[in-house]
């Protein structure tokens, strides 16, 4: 039961920091926060992600190119363009890099904004705390599993939890479920509760207006972290624009 509930809570806080700070607040600039408050997320997610840790800066940039470029040749994660799950993952994977190392060309209109901290980035995407959080997560399996050992099975989706919930949601939400708007885009909204990707499953209904605060439409989509963007705002750890409105310094696009 121990490593049921750690492996949850690691997949629930480290979804949290990607939706929230990196997703909302990097790649959409739904919401503002200070220069402060920035790298306490910084460091909560390097927390939470431990060894799957994702830079809140390139995921920003590759994200606005999802965006930009939904299902043609230049969106760096979409299955029109990839053989399987695996294909996808590894052609995200290989862009992301690319973009954290300065390696791909960037379109200006991508680096408005985005969240930035070079130096904790360098030390947080590096391989020693990578492996250090590996050596923790097998530390706890082997002190907890108690006879279990199926459970093992969950630790290497630990070690890459922050791209597996990418992939959840690049792959499927473009494969399956159902449409609240019709686009000229696959995207779908994967789950009718979204419980388990903490509002990220209503995709459709993201890429419709990307900048909303509130993934969900319909009186059945709640969107978990929604409440929480509510409520910074009310004690002052984030700032909401005016209605209709995003800070990220986008043309539309995301």
């Amino acid at each position: 039961m121990e490593v049921i509930l750690f492996f949850f809570a690691i997949w629930y806080s480290s979804l949290f920091c990607q939706s929230f700070f990196h997703h909302r607040y990097g790649a959409h600039g739904a919401f503002k926060m200070s220069p402060f408050w920035e790298k306490v997320f910084f460091i909560l997610s390097f927390i939470t992600q431990g060894s799957s840790y994702l830079s809140p800066t390139a995921y920003a940039i590759m994200h606005r190119m999802h965006h930009a470029y939904t299902d043609t040749d230049k969106d760096p994660h979409s299955p029109s363009y990839s053989k399987n799950l695996f294909d996808m993952m590894w052609q995200t994977y290989k862009i992301y890099a690319g973009l954290f190392d300065n390696k791909i060309p960037i379109d200006q209109k991508f680096l408005k904004n985005v969240p930035r901290w070079t130096s904790f980035d360098k030390i947080a995407h590096s391989f020693p705390p990578r492996i250090l959080f590996a050596a923790l997560y097998l530390w706890f399996f082997i002190t907890h599993i108690h006879g279990a050992y199926w459970l093992y099975i969950l630790y290497p989706i630990l070690l890459v939890m922050s791209p597996v919930h990418g992939a959840i949601i690049n792959w499927y939400a473009h494969k399956v479920g159902y449409k609240n708007y019709e686009m000229s885009n696959t995207s779908s909204n994967l789950l009718p509760i979204d419980f388990l990707m903490l509002g990220e499953s209503y995709h459709n209904n993201h890429h419709k207006n990307p900048s909303n605060i509130n993934f969900g439409r319909k009186w059945h989509e709640f969107d978990p972290v929604y409440p929480f963007i509510l409520l910074f705002s009310k004690i002052g750890i984030v700032q909401l624009p005016e209605r209709g409105k995003s800070f990220a310094g986008g043309n539309g696009e995301w």
